[in-house]
């Protein structure tokens, strides 16, 4: 079964806001096994206002964010009534890499492999790419807690 989401319903599922919610859509879900989700970059993003202003670039740690956010999704979509009523937090990345710029206009897609879960730790691989390029891979962990 392959699932859709859209901003409304993200936000169903994660807790974030603006600023901070970056996952615009999910185009691609099949719960237990992977998720793919859309981050559009605008120019209007607020940290471009100082990273960097004559050139203006995405943080590392927002697009390792928005993976994240990626995997807090695919998890709830997985495992809808045990996690109901939990909050989801990241911890640990391993093996981060960066091979090239994310910039305002480019379309972020963000995949989410699940690996596997035991107690509350989910472990995930994750990669983004724009217009079919590598961007950034990483190895995500997160623990859903009773909120």
């Amino acid at each position: 079964m392959s699932i859709t989401l859209d901003i409304l319903q993200i936000q169903q599922f994660l807790p974030h806001r603006y600023p901070f919610l970056l996952v615009d859509k999910v185009i691609d879900c099949k719960p237990g096994i992977s998720l793919l989700g859309v981050k559009n970059v605008t120019y209007n993003e607020p940290f471009f206002q100082g990273h960097f202003p004559q050139k203006p670039i995405m943080p590392g740690v927002l697009i390792l964010e928005a993976l994240a956010q990626a995997t807090g999704l695919l998890a709830s979509e997985t495992a809808r009534d045990e996690l109901n009523g939990m909050i989801y937090y990241l911890v640990g990345i391993d093996k981060a890499k960066f091979k090239r710029p994310v910039v305002p206009g480019d379309q972020l897609m963000l995949e989410a492999l699940f690996v596997k879960s035991k107690r509350n730790i989910w472990a995930f691989e994750c990669r983004a790419e724009v217009d079919g390029e590598f961007v950034a891979s990483a190895e995500i962990r997160c623990a859903a807690v009773v909120d």
